[in-house]
């Protein structure tokens, strides 16, 4: 970057920064202790950053995101709920105990606060949280998803790898304070149910489109 004259960056970056957080919801200034390779990565690359813009003048903004949902997304809890309900309308795995809270965050509003972040600030180096300012639990997550896809009395098996999470390096919960976005101007329209339900929707409408499937109906 330096030797292209690099003068700008917008990194993305993650709330897998944070780990297992005592409280939430977590400010930008709270303890940077990752709990995932993902996350000490993440971590890795904010240091290296901050270095850079010490050392050789550039200017950067780092943007921690909770889990961005939206149309044409192929991974997460939201697309492996779907697929796993048309393969099986009458039940679903859910890794972990469906008690793990999440931020989540609409693209759309992802987008338009990655573009206020570097617009707007001033400074050499900023680290903003990208969220909806609220949360819900998996298990509300797969209420939304049963309710797309027009099903009732769908059995949830529930498959815990340890203290609960659903796999090693997950974390119990994490969500995001967003005020620091807020005050340059930043705010979400959806919260973190609508961004869910939104997707849910728009995945169904893709898969219908990709496969005639007559058995179900996206609501």
């Amino acid at each position: 970057m330096r030797r292209k004259e690099v003068k700008e960056i917008v990194f993305a970056s993650s709330s897998s920064v944070y780990g297992e957080p005592e409280e939430i919801p977590v400010g930008e200034d709270a303890p940077v202790k990752p709990v995932s390779v993902y996350g000490a990565s993440k971590a890795a690359c904010e240091n290296l950053i901050h270095a850079y813009t010490k050392l050789y003048g550039i200017r950067a903004v780092v943007l921690r995101y909770a889990n961005v949902v939206g149309p044409r997304l192929r991974h997460g809890v939201t697309w492996d709920f779907i697929n796993k309900l048309l393969k099986n309308p009458t039940e679903l795995e859910i890794l972990g105990d469906g008690k793990q809270t999440r931020s989540y965050v609409y693209i759309d509003d992802a987008i338009e606060a990655t573009i206020t972040a570097w617009r707007k600030t001033e400074s050499s180096y900023e680290v903003y949280n990208i969220a909806s300012g609220d949360w819900i639990t998996v298990d509300e997550v797969a209420e939304e998803v049963i309710k797309a896809l027009s099903l009732n009395n769908v059995k949830k098996k529930y498959k815990p790898a340890l203290h609960g999470i659903g796999w090693p390096g997950d974390v119990k919960r994490i969500a995001l304070k967003i005020d620091k976005i807020k005050k340059l101007g930043s705010k979400p329209a959806m919260n973190s149910r609508e961004a869910v339900r939104t997707t849910a929707k728009r995945l169904l409408e893709e898969k219908f489109k990709e496969v005639k499937t007559p058995n179900f109906r996206a609501q």
